[in-house]
């Protein structure tokens, strides 16, 4: 039998079509604060769609959800997701206007530059599904891509799902280190808050260790 603090909440029932993939998510997400949670139950809780993932993404980024995958913690392994806390993180705003959107659009001939898949047509992976643009960027934001039109294309929801999965080349520690000496020290703190954040035992090892402690001389 199931131990009851170990089972999950899953969001009650209700009539067919009231709830949208996102609201499933989101309800499933706020009846389980602090549960790590692994994407086959997320992809079910949204009701077995493909993007569910994308919803995910649409709860932090457009709601401010406090969801932490395995980037922002250590202790969660690549697929498992958990909320923090239901007090939202702030939002920030989208630099993509709608005429910028439009542009890119027309540019590309609204075609996915991926797969060459026209809007609103039968996706060639997937003939039961129809082509939905969105604007992606080339190179991605938090690898510092900018919302310039060059930087932005067409790409559908398939082909968008596997580019979420692509990352670029990390770049070594030596040129990490570089870039953080070259940083303001208010910048410094705000990595090193990230860090702890993410690697709390470490950090705590870290601190404890002899070797990390500077005598009163090498302070001043």
């Amino acid at each position: 039998m199931t131990d009851p603090d170990e089972r999950l909440l899953y969001p009650r029932k209700r009539k067919r079509g009231s709830l949208g993939a996102r609201a499933k998510l989101r309800a499933f997400f706020l009846g389980n604060v602090g549960r790590v949670v692994d994407s086959y139950t997320l992809r079910a809780a949204a009701g077995d769609i493909t993007e569910w993932a994308r919803r995910v993404r649409e709860l932090r980024q457009l709601e401010g959800m406090h969801i932490e995958t395995d980037k922002d913690a250590s202790d969660l392994k690549p697929g498992q997701y958990r909320l923090v806390s239901t007090t939202p993180l702030p939002l920030f705003e989208s630099g993509i206007s709608t005429t910028t959107r439009a542009f890119v659009l027309d540019r590309n001939g609204y075609t996915c530059q991926m797969c060459g898949a026209a809007a609103g047509e039968p996706h060639p992976t997937d003939p039961s599904r129809k082509t939905r643009l969105h604007i992606g960027h080339i190179v991605d934001a938090s690898h510092g891509g900018t919302d310039d039109p060059e930087n932005l294309r067409a790409v559908c929801s398939i082909c968008n799902e596997g580019a979420s999965n692509i990352t670029m080349a990390r770049p070594p520690a030596s040129r990490l280190l570089a870039q953080l000496r070259r940083a303001a020290g208010n910048q410094q703190l705000e990595v090193l808050a990230w860090l702890i954040r993410k690697y709390p035992r470490q950090a705590k090892e870290l601190a404890a260790s002899p070797s990390a402690r500077v005598s009163p001389k090498k302070r001043r």
